[in-house]
């Protein structure tokens, strides 16, 4: 697919999730893509990731798994592709709506939102719960200030690995393009892990991972950047600076960009030391403000995240229409 296709395709599966999101009842009935991504993960790791082998052995299983994985999915969403496109400029409709539910505008503003509800309705433990829906660090060691700043971090990356990147991908490559980035991105989130069983088998899906990410990361930044220039409460100059200074600094090297970019731009500080289960990771802090944030600050940072994806819908507005023309 070119990019007079693709770009067109771009805008409308942005328009379409923005509006609409992937409804309950479709999840309820049929259960949701990227689950569909997960159990063929899963089963590649059942079969493959043999706990007798070498470790080098698992290594090269967990390569042949993710080339499964990733043939698998281009071929299933290219022959997709393909019988919609056979139906002219109408078969654009259909498709974006199969790429409109690899984005996740709508649903990520509504989880990190509820993080705010529950701490104005019901205090800390309302947060806790909430916030223990959209992050992996345990909610019990966190206070009114780090379940807001949890909340914040995992809006900033999600941002980024959640609709930016597959905004990207979908705009270079089509169905194809964002399907295959949805399948490394869950391949990452199952398997890519410095854990026993994953610190071999999970090593390719977490590299790869690393590598498409990237032009995103830095994609998130800019728009952040961009959108808090035109945002009162909030600091443009900040978050460049932050990302300057600090975003090379992240344990990721993806996450520190958007992640930087939030706190420069909200006056705050992100990331930092923070507890996973029993584990404490010990972190650089994302930008120079203040560590004591709110419910009032998530509500800034979905401010800036609504006007981020009114300009990444805008640029891919503007690239279709030049790409016409």
């Amino acid at each position: 697919m070119n990019l007079s296709a693709s770009l067109p395709l771009l805008v409308l599966a942005l328009t379409i999730e923005a509006a609409f999101g992937y409804p309950q009842r479709f999840y309820a009935a049929i259960g949701h893509p990227v689950t569909w991504i997960g159990r063929l993960i899963g089963m590649l790791d059942r079969g493959l990731n043999r706990e007798d082998a070498s470790f080098k052995a698992r290594k090269a299983m967990g390569v042949l798994a993710l080339l499964l994985l990733l043939a698998v999915i281009i071929i299933l969403s290219e022959l997709a592709q393909r019988l919609c496109l056979s139906f002219g400029l109408l078969g654009l409709i259909p498709l974006a709506l199969i790429a409109s539910t690899l984005i996740a505008q709508r649903s990520l503003y509504e989880h990190v939102a509820r993080v705010a509800e529950g701490l104005e309705q019901d205090g800390l433990e309302g947060g806790r719960k909430a916030v223990a829906m959209i992050v992996g660090r345990n909610p019990q060691t966190l206070d009114e200030a780090g379940v807001s700043r949890a909340a914040i971090e995992s809006l900033a990356e999600n941002f980024s690995d959640g609709i930016i990147a597959p905004a990207f991908w979908l705009g270079v490559g089509g169905l194809p393009g964002i399907a295959a980035y949805k399948a490394i991105n869950t391949a990452d989130s199952m398997i890519g892990h410095r854990t026993p069983r994953h610190l071999a088998f999970g090593w390719a899906a977490a590299r790869l991972d690393d590598l498409v990410n990237l032009p995103a990361s830095r994609l998130t930044a800019l728009l952040l950047i961009v959108s808090a220039a035109f945002d009162r409460s909030a600091n443009a100059e900040g978050a460049s600076q932050a990302v300057k200074r600090d975003a090379g600094k992240h344990r990721s090297p993806n996450a520190g960009w958007p992640e930087a970019a939030m706190a420069g731009a909200l006056g705050l500080r992100l990331a930092g030391p923070r507890v996973y289960g029993e584990t404490r990771i010990e972190d650089h802090w994302m930008g120079d403000g203040r560590t004591e944030a709110n419910a009032a600050d998530i509500r800034r940072a979905l401010a800036l995240y609504k006007r981020s994806c009114g300009l990444l819908w805008a640029l891919a507005a503007l690239l279709t229409t030049v790409t016409l023309l």
